[in-house]
């Protein structure tokens, strides 16, 4: 298991510097992702010690997107769903205004669901397509959808509840970027040098943000 100084964590992750010299790290998306053991022990304070945590993963008390996990440092990424089973509790990966990532409680019909940003797709026959979403996850669908737009998807029957346009009126949570955690509606679209810019407007300014670095849901959750 790889491991990390505290002293030299990620910006994004909203830890104490002082602590425990070492920190577990992900084997992979280490620049996007918490490992499951930090956000347990040093976020959610659910759990004293890895072996704690380990103990609750062979009860299969721990859920990450309504599946079981067997690694204490499994990757938690923005959108993503941590479920305890035992404390019937559920927690939505989600980033602050001030760059963080941050674990907001959430219903558990909430937690059946995801959103994803549509990275690509590529039409496979004439009624499926494969949507290539965030986080390398791939799905077939019918339903028409394009780059830059959202999926909400119903996690337990891995299923497209709803494509999100990304288009004006559309809430848009920047995810990238020095607006990185703002959380706003469109107000315009526009194209400028080869780019597509969201228009948005944040305590009263304007903001231009690269569409590459948003990803839109109708209500912000």
């Amino acid at each position: 298991m790889a491991y990390l100084k505290r002293s030299n964590i990620p910006k994004f992750w909203p830890v104490h510097r002082k602590g425990t010299k070492y920190l577990s790290l992900v084997k992979h998306d280490k620049k996007t992702s918490i490992p499951l053991v930090v956000a347990m022990r040093e976020i959610l304070g659910l759990v004293g010690t890895k072996k704690e945590l380990k103990t609750l993963i062979n009860e299969k008390q721990i859920l990450i997107n309504q599946k079981k996990v067997k690694e204490t440092n499994y990757p938690l990424n923005l959108f993503d769903v941590l479920t305890l089973v035992n404390l019937k509790k559920n927690y939505r990966v989600f980033l602050s205004e001030h760059k963080k990532m941050i674990f907001k409680e959430i219903s558990g019909k909430d937690a059946e669901t995801r959103l994803f940003k549509i990275k690509g797709r590529k039409i496979l026959s004439k009624n499926k397509v494969q949507l290539n979403l965030m986080q390398g996850m791939n799905i077939l669908s019918e339903e028409k959808g394009k780059s830059g737009d959202s999926v909400l998807l119903d996690l337990k029957k891995r299923k497209i509840m709803k494509i999100i346009p990304m288009e004006k009126g559309k809430t848009a949570l920047v995810i990238k970027g020095k607006h990185a955690g703002i959380v706003e509606k469109i107000d315009e679209i526009v194209e400028r040098g080869g780019k597509r810019i969201a228009v948005m407007r944040h305590e009263g300014e304007k903001v231009n943000v690269w569409t590459k670095n948003i990803v839109v849901s109708e209500n912000g959750k």
